[in-house]
């Protein structure tokens, strides 16, 4: 072995190759090796791994991009319905009948809620409800994952419930319908359901063109469902269109108040009123009792809701004698001032009696419908061909429906002539055997005071009155007014409280009694008075009917027809129609006029 010394005298060998003492040199170069190779691994891990990063990321955005983003949207995205708002209905001035006003709803998931049990409680007391019934309703709808909590809240009760934050729990708006004038126009509009669709009266019959059409837009929506962003819109709201009727409310009020005494006074069961007028053909009102309020639904019954005025039959008495009356004139046979003998008080046809109060001998056809003849007008019938009676009160619309076009409306009982034997003629002369209803009634008056002019009646407002179609000639229409007036101004006539000072009123009453299980009951009636005014150029057609009234009056002169004068009388002035009878004499205030004419 070979030493040197080193720099600090220190002695270092220099080992031979193949030497056993090797401490340096190639031993140094595995350890170096391994090093390296750790790093090769670590940088090929890390690039390893940021490839399948990026693979991965280019994956989800080129070839999952769809799936993610529909699975993305699913879970914030919405489709919101935007509800349409339903039109509003007015009177013919303008003033609102039934509007829509904006409420709120609130709403849940049940699922979502219930794993939220502490948020009941603050909840209930929002919403105003039992804590415990509250649980049970959620937990009762788990398998749902939309159920409504509560509707037609105001905004400021939804506000409380809104800024609760519950998961789950959403407030939208919605709109609920509010009738301004109550149960005075309830029969005529009807009413909509709680999702504001139409179920009775006006609100049924035109509800396409009233409901407008929903709309629907897409948002995001955040974990507590509250809408973030609006994102595009999927389909327009249309609004619904407004309705103008031919009611005015001034004379709807008058005939309401007027129709709910005579009820009262009377203790009578039930009773309608309609107001036509006769140059349009056009409903300026229709009331009925017993009414309801549409706004109070809690308070509803189902039997309220039906419009006795268009659906409800009765056998109209003698008010149905001038169309009788009217035949005769149209066939010639009979004129204003023909005679009919009704001694000796009585007339036997078949087996069945027929009799006048009393015996009134020889009278013109203006005395028989002033006197309410059964005598004179059973004789009249009899000699009339059945063809021509049946003719002519089917032309006047008895037997068919109106063209109203309202929800459930009658069309009357009348059969054909074919089916008639003199028994039938008698008893139709004095208005049995014939069922109508109050509409179509109203509507017969309207067309003889319109001289023969028979026009479709209008629930609707019309800008021009229809021409109508020709059903009688006018000099026999004009013949018949003539006589109507003597039942209200012929001394012991039945009509004569009818009469409206400053207006001559042609009319007709009529009492009947009722069928009750197929017999005729002799302590109930239905007591009506029919009629137009003013005479001289009748302007309006109204029918008024009582059904069984037990207040010791009976009669359709003595209920009927103070209510035909209070109602017709003031429509009359308010429609500043000119009085065509002079008279010195104050008119009397009728009820409640001021307030109507305000």
């Amino acid at each position: 072995m070979k030493h040197t010394r080193t720099r600090g005298g220190s002695r270092a060998s220099s080992a031979r190759p193949g030497g056993s003492g090797v401490a340096g040199g190639s031993g140094a170069r595995p350890g170096g090796y391994s090093f390296r190779a750790r790093q090769w691994l670590l940088f090929g891990l890390l690039l390893a791994a940021a490839a399948a990063l990026l693979g991965r990321a280019v994956h989800l955005q080129l070839v999952d991009h769809g799936e993610l983003a529909s699975k993305g949207d699913a879970r914030f995205s919405r489709i919101a319905k935007i509800i349409a708002h339903r039109g509003n209905i007015t009177d013919r001035n303008g003033e609102p009948l039934a509007v829509s006003t904006p409420m709120q709803s609130v709403a849940v998931n049940p699922k979502e809620l219930f794993g939220n049990l502490e948020q009941l409680p603050p909840l209930a007391t929002a919403l105003g409800a039992d804590r415990a019934e509250l649980t049970r309703h959620v937990s009762s709808n788990l398998n749902r994952d939309f159920l409504y909590l509560a509707r037609g809240m105001t905004p400021a009760d939804a506000l409380r419930v809104r800024q609760l934050n519950i998961p789950g729990v959403t407030v939208a708006r919605e709109y609920r319908r509010y009738y301004p004038a109550g149960e005075v126009a309830g029969h005529v509009l009807g009413f909509t359901s709680i999702d504001d669709v139409g179920q009775e009266g006006t609100e049924l019959t035109f509800d396409n063109w009233l409901a407008g059409e929903n709309g629907a837009k897409r948002v995001i929506q955040d974990a507590r469902a509250r809408t973030v962003e609006d994102v595009d819109s999927i389909r327009p709201v249309r609004p619904g269109r407004d309705l103008s009727l031919a009611l005015d409310l001034r004379i709807q009020y008058m005939a309401y108040r007027e129709l709910k005494s005579a009820i009262i006074d009377n203790r009578a069961r039930a009773g309608s009123v309609v107001v036509i007028d006769i140059d349009s053909g056009e409903v300026l009102a229709m009331v009925n009792q017993p009414a309801y309020n549409p706004n109070d639904r809690e308070q509803m019954v189902p039997e309220a809701y039906r419009n006795r005025a268009v659906t409800d039959l009765f056998e109209p008495g003698s008010s149905v004698k001038p169309f009788i009356v009217a035949a005769a004139l149209a066939s010639g046979k009979f004129n204003a001032d023909s005679i009919i003998d009704t001694s000796p008080g009585f007339v036997q046809v078949g087996a069945s009696t027929f009799a006048d109060e009393h015996n009134l001998g020889a009278i013109d056809l203006a005395t028989v419908l002033a006197k309410s003849s059964n005598v004179g007008m059973a004789k009249l019938a009899l000699q009339l061909e059945p063809q021509q009676i049946w003719s002519t009160l089917n032309r006047f619309g008895f037997g068919q429906v109106t063209a109203s076009g309202f929800p459930g409306e009658s069309a009357g009982v009348f059969s054909h002539y074919s089916h008639w034997r003199a028994i039938s003629i008698a008893t139709l002369s004095h208005g049995y055997g014939i069922s109508v209803t109050p509409l179509q009634l109203a509507q017969a008056y309207a067309a003889i005071g319109a001289h023969g002019m028979r026009r479709p009646v209008s629930l609707l407002r019309v800008d021009s009155a229809p021409g109508g179609e020709r059903i009688l000639d006018e000099s026999v229409c004009r013949s018949l007014i003539s006589l109507l007036e003597a039942v209200t101004t012929q001394e012991g006539a039945t009509g004569v409280r009818a009469k409206i000072p400053g207006y001559r009123v042609a009319g007709k009453t009529g009492t009947a009694w009722k069928s009750i299980n197929g017999s005729y009951s002799k302590d109930r009636y239905t007591s009506v008075f029919a009629g137009m005014a003013p005479a001289a150029s009748p302007r309006l057609a109204a029918v008024v009917v009582i059904d069984e009234p037990t207040g010791g009056k009976y009669l359709g002169g003595d209920v009927s027809a103070p209510v035909f004068s209070a109602v017709v009388g003031g429509a009359l002035r308010l429609l500043a129609v000119a009085p065509d009878e002079p008279t010195t004499a104050k008119a009397p205030l009728i009820r409640g006029q001021r307030v109507a004419q305000r």
